[in-house]
């Protein structure tokens, strides 16, 4: 399974559809939330949402939704990446409720090589998120600073770090 890419295997204009989709539950955004601190009703409170908002219920918290989709993206663009520069967008299009399944796709929108080292370059990529039935919900446009294969090579390969395995020594009968 591929996991990222190089600089080179980068195509302007490709779209990387990231699979599977997940299913957001009441429990992945409550526990989102309380990990991040945002105790805002619309997230929280089913009675509030339900009474006291245009939507009658619990809304996905936004930064969840940008979360899961920028985690989708990782095995087809940034899985290699040397950093995350810069967010440069962020868009929120469409609320996202418990149950809804969200999907992602990531279109490589330019790529420049480092002016300072040889070894990567600069990918700036969009991402869209959208629901089940098709609607748009998430946008975000990010440039991600990824290694060229002489770096992937100069460091180890494709997996660098990872021990070999080593079988255990058998005792031999007597």
């Amino acid at each position: 399974m591929q996991f990222g890419r190089t600089y080179e295997e980068f195509e302007v204009g490709a779209v990387y559809k990231h699979w599977p989709g997940k299913t957001v539950t009441e429990y992945d955004d409550h526990l989102f939330c309380l990990l991040t601190m945002n105790h805002h009703p619309l997230h929280m409170d089913a009675n509030y949402a339900e009474n006291t908002t245009d939507f009658g219920k619990n809304v996905v918290v936004g930064n969840y939704i940008y979360s899961l989709l920028l985690g989708m993206s990782v095995p087809d663009v940034s899985g290699k990446a040397i950093a995350n520069l810069e967010i440069e967008s962020l868009r929120h299009v469409a609320p996202t409720f418990h149950g809804d399944t969200i999907y992602g796709e990531t279109t490589v929108l330019d790529k420049t090589p480092s002016r300072s080292k040889n070894d990567r370059g600069i990918v700036h990529v969009e991402t869209k998120g959208y629901k089940q039935d098709g609607t748009l919900v998430c946008v975000f446009r990010r440039k991600v600073m990824v290694p060229t294969e002489t770096y992937i090579k100069e460091r180890g390969g494709e997996q660098p770090g990872r021990p070999d395995l080593v079988e255990p020594v058998k005792k031999q009968e007597k």
